[in-house]
């Protein structure tokens, strides 16, 4: 056993590679995943009901989109496939993530538009049009409010945030808290026990 997380920066657990199917808007993907990432064995059920739940961008997004806490990349590939004219950001702290996410974009076509990178490489002066996350609730409530201060300041004046939640992890509770932040926040759906949250400036 190791003490690997998701969250780990670089996972030392053994990274067998296995491929995950998903479909999203009659797309059907198949992306290769490895252990010591988050969810390395299927699409999340919190990813899923995001991106069946939340309003995909359209052929004509353009801009920076940003998948935050991107794991093996199903969030970046979807929104790089829906949004050829758009840039994608897929940013996480895991360098294993990284690694697969940028091989998932080359197999969806996207490899040229899905800019991966940690955390801190991403230039300031980029702003999102839209944010997308299923964030880590696992890195505790604290970590968690100062991941979203960190980046939900760097939407773009009309961008929008999309974020998934699982109600029994605290999804009620982050609504309140991104309110007395000052976002305007919108419970867009909920779905087997997740909430899918709209958050505009």
């Amino acid at each position: 056993m190791t003490g690997d997380h998701y969250f780990t920066a670089q996972p030392a657990s053994d990274a067998p590679p296995r491929e995950v199917e998903f479909s999203v808007a009659d797309r059907d993907y198949r992306l290769v995943s490895a252990g010591g990432v988050f969810s390395a064995s299927r699409l999340d059920p919190g990813t899923a009901v995001l991106l069946r739940k939340a309003e995909l961008p359209v052929a004509g997004t353009t801009g920076d989109l940003l998948d935050l806490g991107c794991g093996f990349g199903p969030i970046a590939c979807v929104l790089a496939d829906r949004a050829p004219a758009s840039t994608v950001w897929a940013v996480d702290v895991n360098a294993r993530a990284r690694e697969l996410t940028a091989a998932n974009a080359a197999r969806v076509g996207a490899g040229e538009r899905v800019r991966v990178a940690a955390p801190d490489d991403v230039p300031a002066e980029v702003s999102f049009a839209q944010l997308w996350s299923n964030p880590p609730i696992r890195i505790g409530k604290d970590g968690l409010h100062d991941l979203l201060l960190r980046w939900l300041p760097r939407l773009a004046p009309d961008g929008v945030a999309w974020l998934v939640i699982a109600r029994h992890l605290g999804g009620d509770s982050l609504h309140r808290w991104l309110v007395d932040q000052g976002w305007q926040v919108d419970r867009h759906a909920s779905q087997k026990g997740f909430r899918v949250l709209r958050v505009t400036r």
